[in-house]
């Protein structure tokens, strides 16, 4: 019976862990640190466009006409067997739209955000805007808007994130990761 687990080294995975040793030692990091400037840097990716796109989209007001016009957008069937591109970017942004939706509402209900109450641990808070909006099907408004906004875009730059992450990841990691490791290793072992 052979081994095709992680620990050795015919298997499955031997071709990834022969390019990541190449990649470690091409840029003279540790594939350990590597990996966790990876992780910063996909965060931080994420967290800057998500803030940047929902102040952006608050100051010029355009939060709610773009869910609108997604949301308008949703009333028009969209056949499946198109196969178009247009087609599957449609249905991603309305997607986007309710995931946005559902996640602002979670973010907002847990820290106070885009006008929601901080759940109590009854689960009874409600808002003012909640209670008018409630029976109105599809309408997201004001911050709510914009924080889906926000989240839909911060989706659609995914690939660019990933890729901006993996090419700062060996710079990130060699002036910032190591030597903070290097420095704390120092300490224990004096």
């Amino acid at each position: 019976m052979s081994n095709h687990g992680l620990g050795s080294s015919s298997g499955s995975f031997a071709p990834y862990r022969n390019a990541l040793k190449a990649l470690s030692a091409r840029t003279g990091t540790p594939l350990s640190s590597l990996v966790l400037s990876f992780g910063i840097l996909h965060e931080v990716t994420a967290i800057v466009p998500l803030v940047g796109v929902f102040y952006g989209a608050r100051a010029f007001g355009i939060g709610e006409r773009i869910v609108a016009a997604v949301i308008a957008e949703g009333e028009e069937p969209i056949a499946p067997e198109s196969g178009s591109y247009t087609g599957w970017a449609r249905q991603k942004c309305r997607q986007w739209v309710q995931e946005g939706e559902g996640w602002a509402e979670r973010v907002g209900r847990r820290y106070g955000l885009f006008g929601f109450e901080i759940r109590n641990q009854s689960n009874t808070a409600r808002t003012v805007s909640e209670e008018t909006t409630k029976n109105i099907p599809g309408r997201i408004a004001g911050d709510v808007a914009n924080a889906v906004v926000a989240y839909g875009a911060t989706k659609a730059m995914l690939p660019l994130r990933i890729g901006l992450s993996l090419y700062l990841a060996p710079g990130f990691s060699r002036r910032l990761i190591e030597p903070l490791r290097s420095g704390f290793v120092g300490l224990f072992k004096r």
